[in-house]
């Protein structure tokens, strides 16, 4: 917009290249787009079937791409002119420029030959003189300096598989999209992680440049033949209990699509619900990010865990959100649109995706203490209101039992950022079962004194009855 464009659209490259590969296809196929450009990598699956393209996943690497690989052989050029001529040239700003063209020069010719000549007159100079480059750099050490670069591919290609649901016998044909997919090693590696060659049927310097016109002609009307269905980047949700992240989208989800989950309150009595949106993949609301948030009022006070509150996510075909809360007693809703993303650059949407892979185990762990405590929060609610409605019913000593498991557990959910979850579930489990037991005697007890009354009252009617037929007969 800056630049006077109207932006119809945003696409991610593999998919646009899928669009340019598919626009005249007719068989229903998998497939694979491999994108390693000057600065990212972007690997995407995709299903085409009659014309409409199913975004199935994506993954990637937001900082891998043919700038690192110039940058390795700028690296290994600095070195061998060390050796050679024993000057460091690193601080040299305008021969480490000269360097970095003959690097780009260098790698592009090793692509289409065995070996290449670095030429570089005048690179430095010294009290003796003049400083030349001139060395032969071949295809095989390039690929030895960069092969731990072209492993790094490989990882992301395998998530992708894994997140799309298919494996590698399923991939129909694979694109190659970017300047450095032109690398016979970068070829390879495709090969070996999908176990097919390389599709050559699209231009990979200009397959996204035609994919993006192609949903271009989609969008103004002009192409009717094609539809494209796009996924959301990461999972959406709101917090709940604890701080807890509750997914109702999950990533790699088809757009457009819609979601509705029931909530509860967490308080007796709570005539208000706080919806916080987030955007992520890590187990804890906080270590999201927070899209927008919105109150849900006028709820009648009621026991919590009694309203219904369905909350509903509508993402329409453009990644805008729509999230709403209704109260299903009362019929009050309120809303809130979010914009596409939320603003998430694709580097920030790496980045959180690594960053859930990381803290997984972490995460993991803070999750479940949360929803063991929470749980053991319900049954302490639950067990102190049964107590007051059965207090006639209950001894004494039994009650004073029952309180000393309580004080165990509430000691344990002091400590819950450290306490084991499976600690806490066994002490809630205890006091679960013997509150049970203790309230099915007091139910016991309240049944027989029930009968008890029941009999008198009807022996009471009984002995009733036979004087008045007594007094009729002395009548």
């Amino acid at each position: 917009q800056i630049a006077g464009l109207n932006v119809l659209r945003v696409i991610n490259e593999p998919t646009a290249a899928a669009l340019a590969y598919g626009m005249d296809k007719t068989d229903d196929k998998i497939i694979a787009v491999y994108d390693l450009g000057g600065g990212t990598f972007d690997i995407s699956v995709l299903e085409i079937q009659k014309g409409v393209f199913e975004v199935k996943s994506t993954n990637g690497d937001t900082l891998l791409g043919g700038e690192d690989f110039d940058n390795v052989i700028v690296n290994f050029l600095v070195d061998e002119f060390k050796r050679d001529q024993g000057l460091d040239i690193r601080k040299d700003a305008m021969a480490m420029q000269r360097l970095k063209e003959a690097a780009e020069k260098a790698k592009i010719e090793l692509s289409g030959s065995l070996q290449t000549d670095i030429n570089l007159p005048y690179l430095t100079m010294d009290s003796a003189g003049p400083k030349h480059m001139n060395l032969k750099m071949t295809r095989s050490k390039l690929e030895s300096l960069v092969g731990d670069l072209i492993k790094r591919t490989v990882g992301p290609c395998q998530r992708a598989l894994q997140d799309a649901e298919v494996s590698r016998t399923d991939i129909g044909e694979v694109l190659l999209v970017g300047g450095m997919t032109r690398m016979p090693k970068v070829q390879q590696t495709v090969q070996d992680i999908f176990g097919r060659a390389p599709s050559r049927s699209v231009n990979p310097d200009e397959a996204v440049a035609v994919g993006a016109a192609v949903q271009g002609g989609v969008l103004a009307g002009d192409v009717t033949d094609i539809l494209l269905l796009d996924v959301t980047p990461l999972s959406l949700g709101i917090e709940t209990l604890g701080g807890v992240f509750t997914k109702l989208i999950t990533r790699n989800t088809t757009i457009p699509t819609k979601k509705s989950q029931v909530f509860s309150t967490a308080a007796d009595g709570q005539t208000q619900v706080e919806i916080k949106v987030h955007q992520g993949e890590r187990e804890m609301a906080t270590d999201n990010k927070l899209l927008g948030q919105f109150s849900l009022i006028g709820i009648p006070p009621a026991p919590r865990g009694v309203p219904q509150i369905e909350v509903t996510f509508d993402i329409d075909a453009n990644g805008i959100v729509h999230v709403s809360a209704r109260d299903k007693g009362t019929g009050k809703e309120q809303q809130i649109v979010i914009q596409s993303s939320g603003g998430l650059s694709k580097d920030e949407i790496e980045n959180m995706v690594k960053a859930a892979e990381q803290f997984a185990a972490a995460d993991k762990g803070r999750r479940e203490r949360v929803e063991a405590a929470n749980q053991a929060e319900g049954v302490l609610h639950d067990t102190e209101t049964k107590m007051d409605e059965y207090k006639a019913q209950l001894p004494q000593d039994e009650c004073d039992k029952l309180r000393g498991e309580m004080v165990k557990l509430r000691e344990l959910l002091a400590q819950k950022d450290t306490a084991d979850p499976e600690a806490i579930r066994t002490a809630t489990g205890q006091l679960q079962q013997a509150s049970l037991k203790l309230f099915e005697q007091a139910y016991k007890k309240m049944a027989a004194e029930r009968e008890g009354q029941n009999q008198t009252q009807s022996e009471s009617q009984t002995q009733g009855e036979s004087e008045e037929k007594k007094e009729e007969k002395k009548n």
